[in-house]
């Protein structure tokens, strides 16, 4: 067991239409909607990156800020930042189901259920 392995980031979108393509893993997907210069933003970012070090491959943690991918502030309808929403797709279903959303400081514990229950593995302790 190494002490120093390397952790799994968030990534970071590019394009609206990224999602659809983490989607297709079948995994869970948390997408934190965040803007530079935002005080909760900042506060949750340690949170989201420990999150996706956490659940490593078993969910995917991206973050989306709002300078570079506005399309996707529409398509999802965010008004505020941070604003949390865990998406899920079944195989063969044509759009995803969200299964959480959320604005504002959220608590890691919640955000780590959501993705459980939507398929994520528990990280262990």
């Amino acid at each position: 067991m190494a002490l120093f392995g390397k952790k799994t980031k968030p990534i970071a979108l590019e394009h609206p239409d990224q999602v659809a393509e983490l989607l297709s893993t079948g995994k869970p997907v948390l997408i934190d909607f965040f803007q530079y210069g935002c005080r909760p933003c900042q506060v949750m970012d340690g949170i989201v990156n420990e999150l996706a070090g956490e659940f490593g491959e078993s969910a995917i943690v991206v973050k989306a800020n709002a300078a570079h991918v506005p399309g996707l502030f529409e398509r999802y309808k965010v008004k505020s930042t941070p604003t949390f929403l865990v998406l899920t797709q079944r195989p063969g279903a044509n759009t995803p189901t969200q299964r959480f959303r959320a604005s504002g400081l959220v608590k890691k514990d919640v955000l780590a259920k959501t993705l459980v229950s939507g398929g994520a593995v528990a990280p262990t302790r």
